[in-house]
C-alpha cells in the first residue's frame, strides 16, 4: 500500500490540486514530460533524472486511480453532479413526498 506522504509528493510534483481528475494528471504528466524529456532540450541537464521522477508520479497516480473504490450511492452522486440533482427535482416536482 502506498502512503499518503508518495501520493502527495507525486501530485504536487506534477503541479496538481488536492483534487484532480485523471484527465489533468494526464495532461499535466504530458506537459511537464514534453518540457523535460532529454530530446526535447529546451530545459538543459538533469533531465533524464527529472523524466524518472515524473515517471514515477505518474505510474504512482494511476495506479492510485485504476484501485481507487468509488462509491456509487444516491448520496455521493448527487455531492459530485448536484446540477443533475436540481433537474430531477425540477422535473420530478419540488413537494414530493411532503
Amino acid at each position: 500500500m502506498t502512503a499518503f506522504k508518495e501520493i502527495d509528493k507525486a501530485r504536487k510534483l506534477l503541479g496538481l490540486g488536492e483534487r484532480a481528475t485523471l484527465k489533468e494528471t494526464k495532461h499535466a504528466y504530458r506537459k511537464m514530460a514534453f518540457g523535460y524529456h532529454p530530446d526535447n532540450g529546451e530545459k538543459g541537464g538533469g533531465g533524464e533524472e527529472m523524466m524518472k521522477q515524473l515517471n514515477w508520479a505518474y505510474k504512482l497516480l494511476l495506479d492510485y486511480c485504476a484501485n481507487y473504490s468509488y462509491s456509487f450511492s444516491e448520496e455521493d452522486v448527487v455531492k459530485t453532479y448536484s446540477y443533475e440533482e436540481y433537474l430531477r427535482k425540477f422535473r420530478d416536482g419540488w413537494f414530493d413526498g411532503i
